[in-house]
């Protein structure tokens, strides 16, 4: 995995966390300026699965097992989104904390990866 990659993820993620933290502590829903911040942290999970399945379509092995290795980068890809989905569905400050839960998932999930790799 590209080390770079990773940790940009996991800080784009800490700081959506922050973010909807901040707004869910205010009393506040999810807004559209939220959306976007987890539009683009999901692109980067996203890039992350592409070069991370690349890597294994070139013969590059994870050194804690193949098949954890993609449930992993495929659980990181979806929980954000899974998170905004809630988040519509739960229109309260409840809301934006389950996204600022989602993106702390996140951010485990890419030290995970990062360990199943061989980092």
């Amino acid at each position: 995995m590209l080390d770079a990659l990773t940790i940009t993820v996991s800080v784009a993620a800490l700081a959506l966390a922050a973010w909807c933290g901040f707004a869910a502590w205010r009393d506040q829903p999810t807004k559209d300026w939220h959306f976007i911040g987890m539009a683009v942290v999901t692109l980067l999970a996203l890039a992350q699965l592409v070069v991370g399945i690349v890597r294994l379509a070139q013969g590059e092995t994870a050194q804690g097992g193949t098949t954890t290795f993609v449930v992993y980068l495929i659980g990181a890809f979806l929980s954000v989104p899974a998170a905004a989905f809630l988040s519509l569905v739960e229109r309260s400050r409840w809301g934006s904390a389950t996204v600022a839960a989602g993106a702390v998932v996140l951010a485990v999930l890419e030290v995970r990866l990062y360990d199943i790799w061989g980092g």
